[in-house]
């Protein structure tokens, strides 16, 4: 009796042992997803198991224009419940599903890096010109779309997705800045390069208005523009027109750039607002297209159009040009001048003097008229008056000498000299 009991204890012991390490270990012979894991610990099988998942799982990668990102991806899997409920020499697989843990921040990188702000076209306009700087395309990232189709790719078991950012134009191009830039008229005149003082003057005047640029609206003021023909300004003495007469003056010349000017002006649309005849009739343009500047008579014009009118002038080897540019309005300007009556000198005066020669040649007056026809296309729209002018008459003057006064006199020159 006591022996039966003694081998009943012994063998509830052997049992518990078994049982228990039974109960902490994979049943043998169990492989999962390759890998032998039986009579492992549970958690040593878990491991086991997972380093080999892990072996095999691929990045994900984001194809895009700025480049390829790749992202480690994580996972969850039964791989707890198989270890556990294996039965003896069973081949299993995980039931895997990968994550993406930080996939809204991953992403959020992969569209700033392929994001990019449109750029704008510049334009810088100088004395010399204009200078264009090209725009271009902004390429935008639609996070929201990116990332769905990124988890959705993920979720299907894919390993790699590619997307191309939208582009999208800039505000301002070229193209818009040149249609605001164009030529709208231009106007020459010629001088004689010998006379460098008063090519001096006309040189200063036409640098300094070069680069200029008169905003939508405003008005053009040559006199301050230019400043004041002074020698502290830079200018010249030479001939200028006073009262008739052709006497030596600081800044002559300078009128024949504004002159110069405001046929430019007329051409391209502007308003002008001030302009004023010489008293003498001038060689370089038709009468009544002058436009004679001092300390009391100014060339004004205003801009009529919506944008920015822009200035550039060239003077030297005898020609100055003044160019202005800006947005076309489909209407072409053109001047037209008159001369209403001519008026006669009086006989020329005769003086005595040591030797005979011309003092001054003579030279005819006259009235005259100026118009600026508008044109669309060939049809007429408008012609109106810009301005009516009367040019005093010039009573030659000579000197003759006494020694030679039985000596013919030559004929008074008839070439009429540059002035203002």
């Amino acid at each position: 009796m006591k022996k039966t009991a003694m081998g009943a204890l012994l063998l509830a012991g052997s049992v518990f042992l078994c049982g228990g390490w039974a109960r902490g270990r994979v049943r043998a012979g169990v492989v999962i997803e390759g890998v032998e894991v039986g009579g492992l610990r549970y958690e040593e099988a878990e491991r086991a198991v997972r380093a080999r998942i892990s072996e095999g799982m691929l990045p994900f990668t984001v194809h895009t224009p700025a480049g390829d990102f790749s992202f480690a991806l994580s996972f969850r899997d039964d791989v707890a419940e198989l270890v556990r409920h294996a039965r003896k020499g069973e081949t299993l697989s995980a039931a895997v599903e990968r994550t993406w843990a930080d996939a809204e921040e991953d992403m959020l990188s992969v569209c700033r890096a392929n994001a990019r702000d449109a750029e704008d076209a510049t334009m810088r306009f100088t004395a010399n010109g204009f200078y264009y700087t090209e725009e271009r395309n902004g390429a935008f990232c639609d996070y929201g779309a990116w990332l769905a189709a990124s988890l959705s790719a993920v979720e299907e078991g894919r390993t790699e997705i590619c997307f191309f950012p939208a582009p999208y134009a800039p505000n301002t191009t070229v193209e818009a800045l040149r249609a605001h830039t164009r030529l709208l008229a231009s106007f020459s005149t010629h001088y004689d390069a010998g006379n460098a003082a008063r090519s001096h003057n006309i040189e200063l005047a036409a640098a300094r208005i070069s680069g200029t640029v008169v905003e939508a609206g405003a008005e053009f003021s040559f006199n301050k523009t230019v400043g004041k023909r002074t020698a502290a300004n830079g200018f010249l003495e030479a001939n200028i027109i006073l009262d008739g007469e052709f006497v030596p003056g600081v800044g002559g010349g300078v009128c024949q750039t504004s002159t110069t000017l405001f046929n430019a002006a007329l051409r391209a649309g502007m308003h002008v607002t001030e302009s004023r005849a010489h008293s003498l009739s001038v060689s370089y343009v038709p009468p009544s297209l002058d436009a004679m500047v001092s300390d009391r008579s100014d060339l004004k014009f205003v801009n009529p159009y919506n944008c920015p009118v822009y200035i550039t002038a060239a003077a030297g080897g005898g020609c100055v040009r003044f160019e202005i540019y800006g947005a076309p309005d489909g209407k072409r300007y053109v001047t037209e001048s008159r001369v209403l009556a001519r008026i006669a000198p009086p006989p020329e005066e005769v003086v005595e003097g040591e030797e005979s020669r011309l003092l001054r040649a003579e030279r005819e007056g006259m009235t005259s008229e100026s118009y600026l026809s508008v044109y669309e296309g060939d049809v007429l729209v408008s012609r109106t008056l810009v301005r009516k002018d009367t040019y005093a008459c010039v009573r030659g003057k000579r000197q003759v000498g006494r020694e030679t006064e039985e000596t013919p006199v030559p004929p008074p020159e008839t070439e009429i000299p540059q002035n203002q």
